[in-house]
């Protein structure tokens, strides 16, 4: 007989590195899913040898009931015995140094260290406790810990992290100087720089709650709900055109202007995401909560002829699906789609019970040309002054007649039976199944909710779901934190990272569900916090023990998205529209990008919808990056250098790259170079600044909001010497310099000086500081 145990495999490679605050020192109680289960695979095969029908049979470890099957027919042999480890096969196979007995095996090419061979052996002999993914159970508050040092904690969020750095035998880093503190506070909230006169009041304020009136100010901005509404276009995968090989334009915006007077009313996230999927099911719905609804409808459309509708019909059911899986639970629906879900407790069915809520819609596949995909509503004259007053729509509806091409979601009148899908296939279908939600999470009860998108929502945040407020949390402290509590924030599954800081994950989730859902409560507190307040200047030892800052003993240093850091461009320019709401705009970008991807269709009836004209006029070429008009097939291109996505699916985390071609774009890009010509000017025309020196030192401030030192200060002016002569020697450079962009040019002032000193400002915006936090 062939022990099948010989051929086990653990997941070491990437979950190692996951498991929470662990030293060498094995813990007094060994618990399952924070210890055990990030060295045991997923799925461990038993046989040796290509045999899929055997493969299909060996060992998983990953279960209770798998793990403690006998590994022979006579029952004699068991991987693990509760209690026993002198009777477990595994032990005596991980502890094992013959090369055809030891696991796991020297084909795999990974090993177990001491400690975890230790860790279980020590959980075998505590019994072999099994837990159900950590994700999967609902969140109870936790007792905020008690911390040796004292007096440096704001909230508790500052005690549970503590804690954790305390057992890495870290201590935190001092405050932040205060404008320093102000700009990371300023842009986490707003997404802009603080405004110069916050600045001076508050670097004036020695009042002990300054800092925390000046949060207050920021969250009542209504800046705020354009930097948050910023986040859930990418969640909810936002464009302004349909997608897929036309890629011709959609109406949209209207659903982007509620999303931004929804965050700036600090809506209750309960309202807010119940309303997006399921406003229109809402008793009495209002126009406002249809306009909502039109979140389920931000996905691809094809309007190219020839294809099959029934099949493209079913891609945007599907989206629905995994965005929302993706979205709200953190989880990958979409790998159940063709199979059960190889490591997460999902099955094909289920996938299916869920594409059921989103299969009612009383949609096609194909759309012609220009035509708005049904079921739509209409937005007219009269909507602006009563239930949809918010909508910055004057100008496409200037006459009582106009109306606006806007999409929704509307259920049929009857129910349509869904089936699951052999292979995820749309023409095979095979048995019909139910509503149905991941019993694994929360089971849908049918006598408690209705088998609608309505009882969706309800489902979601029922106090008993594990998943919808952690999920919440962990990405607001991604935002604030420069990564979440979990890494992985778009997937809470057995594959995804284990929390840093599980306690205060839970923590977190039960204050904000017990909060009455409020985001702006959530984001108060972890401002407020000492953590947050932290300089971000690490010490050598710290860098050493923990070069990630996971157990943030320093703040985060991150580069910040390219919308951020062209507003600050505008913004400290003077050249920010502060307009909210409206019709996409068309700043300028290199010519000739659309055409490249021009196809026969669009050379011709359809050449406007395919050529980008860039807005000439102030009030739409300087206005937010929020408001840029984004085509799918070819997003604007400075967002994607700076790893905007695509919006073609749902993203809940940008990745984060640092690329030659980013420098490139901050030393070349013309809208920045406007935007430092423009500043130039502003500090000539000053006459509060009459040396080169005091001009240099106000733009430094201006972008940076912090006074120079002195020997950047002393760098900079130099250049500017240098920059100087070099015009002087050459006008004809100088004016050629000066004529970048659509802004006129002052011809009052001396072209060496303005070029030379929109040299310096160009300059101070490549700093390494004027683009990360």
């Amino acid at each position: 007989m062939v022990l099948a145990v010989a051929g086990l495999v653990f997941g070491l490679a990437n979950l190692r590195s996951s498991l929470p605050g662990r030293s060498e020192k094995l813990p007094e109680v060994v618990d399952f899913n924070w210890h055990i289960r990030p060295i045991l695979s997923d799925r461990c095969f038993a046989c040796h040898g290509p045999d899929e029908k055997k493969r299909q049979a060996g060992l998983r470890l990953d279960t209770r009931e798998g793990a403690l099957a006998p590994l022979d027919s006579l029952r004699t042999r068991f991987a693990i015995v509760p209690g026993q480890p002198e009777k477990s096969e595994l032990l005596r196979r991980i502890f094992s140094t013959h090369p055809d007995s030891i696991m796991p095996s020297p084909a795999s090419h990974l090993t177990l260290s001491l400690f975890e061979k230790q860790l279980l052996r020590r959980w075998i002999e505590q019994g072999a406790q099994w837990k159900p993914h950590w994700a999967f159970i609902t969140p109870q508050r936790p007792t905020v810990p008690a911390v040796r040092r004292s007096g440096w904690d704001k909230n508790p969020v500052d005690a549970f992290v503590l804690e954790k750095m305390e057992a890495q035998d870290l201590s935190p880093s001092p405050e932040a100087d205060k404008a320093r503190l102000l700009r990371r506070l300023s842009f986490t909230l707003t997404g802009l720089p603080p405004a110069a006169a916050l600045q001076a009041r508050f670097l004036a304020d020695e009042a002990p709650d300054a800092y925390e009136r000046v949060v207050d100010s920021l969250l009542a901005s209504p800046a705020y709900g354009e930097r948050w509404a910023l986040n859930w276009l990418d969640l909810a995968r936002y464009a302004d055109t349909h997608g897929y090989q036309d890629d011709l334009p959609r109406l949209m915006w209207p659903w982007r202007d509620w999303v931004i007077k929804a965050f700036n009313e600090n809506m209750p996230i309960d309202r807010f995401v119940s309303w997006q999927l399921a406003g229109d099911l809402e008793p009495q719905a209002t126009k406002e909560m249809l306009l909502a609804s039109a979140f389920n409808r931000n996905h691809k459309i094809t309007q190219e002829g020839g294809v099959i509708d029934e099949e493209y019909r079913v891609e945007y059911v599907a989206d629905r699906t995994n965005t929302l899986g993706k979205a709200f639970l953190g989880l990958t629906l979409e790998c159940s789609r063709c199979h059960d879900h190889k490591y997460d407790p999902i099955s094909m069915r289920e996938y299916y019970g869920v594409f059921a809520f989103f299969n009612q819609v009383p949609e096609v596949g194909f759309v012609p040309n220009l035509q708005t995909p049904k079921p739509y509503m209409f937005i007219t004259a009269a909507d602006l002054n009563g239930p949809l007053a918010f909508l910055n729509a004057r100008s496409a509806l200037q006459k009582p007649d106009d109306t606006l091409r806007q999409m929704v979601m509307h259920d049929s009148l009857g129910l349509r039976q869904t089936h699951r899908l052999h292979r995820g296939q749309y023409d095979q279908p095979a048995e019909a199944v139910p509503f149905a939600m991941p019993a694994a999470v929360l089971p849908f009860d049918t006598a408690r909710w209705p088998a609608n998108r309505r009882g969706l929502s309800q489902w979601l945040f029922d106090a008993r779901n594990p998943l919808t407020s952690r999920v919440w949390v962990n990405r607001l402290w991604q935002e604030v934190f420069g990564q979440g509590i979990v890494v992985t924030a778009e997937n809470f599954g057995v594959q995804g990272a284990l929390p840093t800081h599980p306690e205060l994950l839970d923590w977190l989730a039960v204050e904000f569900r017990e909060s009455g859902w409020d985001m702006k409560h959530m984001l108060r507190l972890l401002v407020c916090s000492a953590t947050f307040r932290q300089s971000a200047v690490a010490d050598e030892r710290a860098l050493a023990a923990d070069p990630e800052n996971r157990w943030l003993a320093r703040a985060p240093r991150t580069r910040m998205p390219y919308e951020f850091i062209r507003d600050n461009v505008l913004a400290s320019s003077g050249l920010l529209v502060s307009e909210i709401g409206g019709p996409p705009v068309k700043p300028w970008q290199p010519p000739g990008i659309w055409e490249e991807i021009t196809t026969e269709k669009s050379s011709n009836a359809f050449r406007g919808e395919y050529s980008y004209v860039p807005d000439t006029v102030p009030e739409k070429m300087y206005r937010r990056s929020l408001y840029t008009y984004y085509r799918r097939t070819i997003p604007p291109p400075t967002h994607l250098s700076f790893d905007a996505p695509m919006r073609e699916n749902c993203e809940v985390r940008r990745t984060r790259s640092n690329t030659p071609l980013q420098a490139l774009v901050m030393l070349n890009d013309r809208q920045i170079l406007e935007a430092a010509r423009v500043l130039a000017a502003g500090l000539l025309r000053d006459p509060a600044l009459p040396s080169p020196a005091a001009r240099i030192g106000a733009a430094f401030r201006r972008i940076l909001t912090r006074d120079g030192g002195k020997k950047e200060l002393n760098d900079l002016e130099a250049f500017y010497q240098q920059a100087l002569a070099r015009y002087q020697a050459s006008p004809e450079a100088a004016q050629a310099l000066l004529h970048t962009g659509r802004f006129p040019v002052d011809a009052a002032l001396p072209a060496a000086e303005q070029a030379a000193l929109m040299l310096v400002v160009s300059t101070i915006y490549n700093l390494d500081e004027s683009v990360v936090l």
